[in-house]
């Protein structure tokens, strides 16, 4: 993997999510059609926290792969050679084997690495790992298209 540094600006320029359902900060690692590692700084404000859980905030686990799947679509633009035209929309087609293995709370810094399983046509699987301080709090294979617009 090479290290780098792409920054919320350019997150936003890839992924047509907004608050609040932008769920990636940064791309600290990427190997073009291959992996790439994301994270989101979680924080009190997240809206979801006022009601999941008063008095113990817990980042629902459906948010925690809708985190991955949007790490994974923007896998789909870091590679500058075989990048979608930039008005491709990036659909979440599947999910499976997803394990949820500790809380992710206010504070964390949750770490998403994310790597190609498979290419079949217009779908990617993928298989994706996030951690919180180098602990697993989520595993999961899902699966990702676009569609050129």
């Amino acid at each position: 993997m090479s290290k780098t540094n792409i920054d919320i600006v350019k997150v936003m320029q890839w992924l047509p999510h907004r608050y609040p359902m932008l769920l990636v900060d940064r791309i600290i690692d990427f190997e073009p059609d291959t992996s790439i590692t994301a994270i989101k700084n979680v924080t009190i404000n997240e809206p979801f926290f006022e009601g999941h859980f008063p008095g113990q905030p817990i980042m629902p686990g459906v948010l925690i792969v809708e985190a991955m799947a949007q790490a994974a679509a923007l896998l789909f633009r870091v590679d500058e050679d075989n990048q979608p035209s930039a008005e491709a929309t990036y659909y979440f087609v599947g999910i499976d084997k997803a394990r949820f293995k500790r809380p992710v709370t206010p504070g964390d810094q949750l770490v998403m690495n994310i790597k190609i399983k498979r290419k079949m046509r217009s779908i990617w699987k993928f298989e994706g790992i996030a951690t919180v301080d180098d602990k697993v709090c989520c595993t999961s294979e899902f699966m990702c298209t676009y569609k050129e617009d």
